[in-house]
């Protein structure tokens, strides 16, 4: 892993300057952090000043409402002087869990410029398919070695405040590897030209996330930057953005309270 590159408790303008090293590029998040949004769109917009055209591929979009995505990117013609992102969003069915604020001007960007936007997860309900006949059945590779799937599954356990078991956390573990084999394909398909990754950090850790899914050619032309709170002690990452935590209630209280009666 390369040296950590530490964005200190100063705004944006302040912290030391994020550039991209290979073409491709994961672009890890905690969802909810304002700061690290803006370091990574600063770096996108010094991405695309130095002359790269990469497709945007986003976590925020399900595959299946890609053609829907495509309509709306092509119905608005050049030059893009104001982009109607919304339109967009709502023609991808962005989920309701995400902030659009942080993800729209990566959008303004991708339309502008005139790149190619995929939306690379699989939704809920396929999810749920995987979880329940596996990763064959549904046109991913299966062949996932125990620690990886060990290691997603204690990931996912954590990430519910211990409230999942472990044969539903070892179900779940696959929905998400075949999110990560999802990620990958697309990352594969667009190496050529280039591509940046909008994803959470479980997504881009090198170890168990895309980063391993990746074909030897792309991997070698790829970097997993992971923008993580100090004090994570996660290093699967090819680099690291630390950024101060962001204040927020605890996020077990909630599913650890007694049920109403």
């Amino acid at each position: 892993m390369a040296a950590l590159l530490l964005a200190g408790c100063a705004a944006p303008s302040g912290a030391p300057p994020l550039t991209f090293t290979k073409p491709v590029v994961l672009l890890g998040e905690v969802h909810d952090h304002p700061q690290q949004h803006a370091l990574r769109l600063q770096a996108f917009r010094a991405h695309l000043a130095t002359g790269a055209r990469p497709a945007l591929l986003m976590e925020q979009f399900d595959r299946q409402h890609q053609a829907a995505l495509d309509a709306a990117m092509a119905a608005q013609r050049a030059p893009f002087m104001a982009p109607d992102v919304p339109a967009v969003v709502a023609a991808g069915q962005g989920g309701r869990g995400w902030h659009w604020p942080f993800y729209e001007p990566f959008i303004a960007l991708a339309m502008q410029q005139g790149l190619p936007l995929e939306a690379v997860n699989v939704g809920r309900d396929e999810a749920r398919a995987v979880m329940r006949d596996g990763l064959a059945a549904h046109g991913f590779d299966a062949a996932l070695p125990e620690p990886v799937l060990a290691t997603l599954a204690a990931a996912i356990r954590d990430s519910h405040c211990g409230m999942v078991d472990a044969t539903m956390a070892r179900r779940m573990a696959l929905a998400q590897v075949a999110r990560d084999q999802q990620m990958a394909r697309a990352l594969v398909r667009h190496a050529a030209r280039g591509a940046v990754l909008l994803a959470g950090n479980g997504h881009v850790r090198t170890d168990v996330g895309a980063p391993r899914w990746l074909d030897a050619a792309t991997r070698a032309r790829s970097e997993a930057i992971g923008f993580l709170e100090e004090g994570d002690p996660t290093r699967a990452f090819d680099r690291i953005v630390f950024t101060p935590p962001h204040a927020r209630p605890d996020p077990c209280a909630a599913m650890r309270a007694p049920a109403p009666r």
